[in-house]
């Protein structure tokens, strides 16, 4: 009989996101019996912390990725009002053409500048034309007005079918990488099931004493002193959100992840910031740790792929992770790598 094949681990690529069933107050189910003993919670929690990380660089790329999508999908819809418009001129131009060659016809004859509408070279028919002064100056100046609008329009269409490809790898990168989150989640659900019945009923027990942690610090807000301005309007806004769900992908009202609360934040402040939390970190002033004010964007991990908003007393708003809600958190509860005032 052969050795039985070891099941080879889960790829890094594949670790990426904590299951919705981590949810405070939410009681964990157990999945199909298993032959194998449950793995303990210790190696559970540290492959789940993992899919956490992981989770949200996955997501901050998909975020990424939609807002090119979209930039490019307002290209592409200007281009290709632009060649409408373009087309739109060619035929009234095309309709002035041959209202000459008509006329010309009615008379005996079509005359040989008007012969620039079939001619496979027009413009070096036009120049050659124009050199035996064939074409009279009206006509010239309808004819050259035309091979301009038809230069215009070939640029513009090749502008376009460019705009439209590159809108196409990036619905392709999105889809890719939304499929890598969903992916993510199910192998968190898949590692949480295997826990025993004691194990889940302590990771129920610590997400629901963190829920009520958060709420309590909500409860009583971090001494800001004298925030006024659109600091303050941020600071309000984000305690207004706090309890609500983080949902990959969002931006409000109803829900958030990391960057779509803070860009949503500073949005009610009146100030637009990037979609991502990378490009967050680019779109202001950098701030030291002593200098921190509330309304402050704090960065995490050392590619930046967690931000939150500073309330004052070393703590934090933020939106953390899938299965859990917008919550109060210190800032040293994670890598912390910087601020930014923007």
């Amino acid at each position: 009989m052969g050795k039985r094949r070891k099941p080879s681990p889960p790829s890094r690529a594949r670790l990426a996101v904590v299951t919705t069933a981590m949810a405070g107050g939410v009681a964990l189910t157990a999945g199909p019996a298993q032959a194998e003993p449950a793995p303990g919670l210790a190696s559970v929690k540290e492959q789940v912390d993992q899919l956490n990380e992981e989770a949200e660089q996955s997501i901050e790329r998909y975020n990424g990725f939609q807002e090119k999508q979209q930039t490019l999908q307002g290209d592409a819809n200007r281009i290709q009002e632009k060649v409408a418009r373009g087309q739109e001129a060619m035929n009234e131009l095309r309709t002035q053409l041959g209202g000459i060659a008509a006329e010309q016809y009615r008379s005996g004859g079509i005359d040989p500048s008007v012969q620039l509408m079939l001619d496979s070279d027009p413009g070096g028919y036009l120049a050659r034309a124009s050199a035996q002064n064939q074409v009279v100056d009206s006509q010239a100046a309808l004819l050259r007005r035309a091979l301009d609008e038809q230069r215009k329009l070939d640029q513009d269409r090749a502008e376009a079918t460019a705009t439209l490809a590159q809108l196409d790898e990036a619905g392709t990168a999105l889809a890719a990488e939304r499929k890598a989150v969903q992916d993510k989640l199910a192998k968190a659900q898949a590692l949480l099931n295997k826990l025993s019945a004691a194990d889940r009923a302590k990771v129920n027990a610590q997400e629901a004493a963190a829920t009520r942690a958060s709420r309590s610090a909500a409860e009583r807000p971090a001494d800001t002193g004298p925030v006024t301005g659109r600091a303050a309007t941020i600071v309000q806004f984000a305690y207004a959100q706090l309890g609500k769900p983080y949902v990959w992908g969002a931006t409000g009202p109803s829900g958030y992840d990391c960057s779509g609360l803070t860009g949503a934040a500073y949005r009610a402040a009146g100030v637009k910031l990037p979609r991502v939390s990378q490009d967050q970190w680019k779109a202001g002033a950098r701030i030291s740790r002593a200098d921190l004010q509330p309304g402050d964007l704090v960065f995490f991990y050392a590619d930046l792929h967690h931000v939150g908003l500073y309330i004052g007393e070393g703590k934090m708003i933020h939106a953390p992770r899938t299965g859990k809600n917008v919550e109060v958190l210190p800032i040293d509860a994670m890598p912390y790598v910087g601020a930014v005032r923007p």
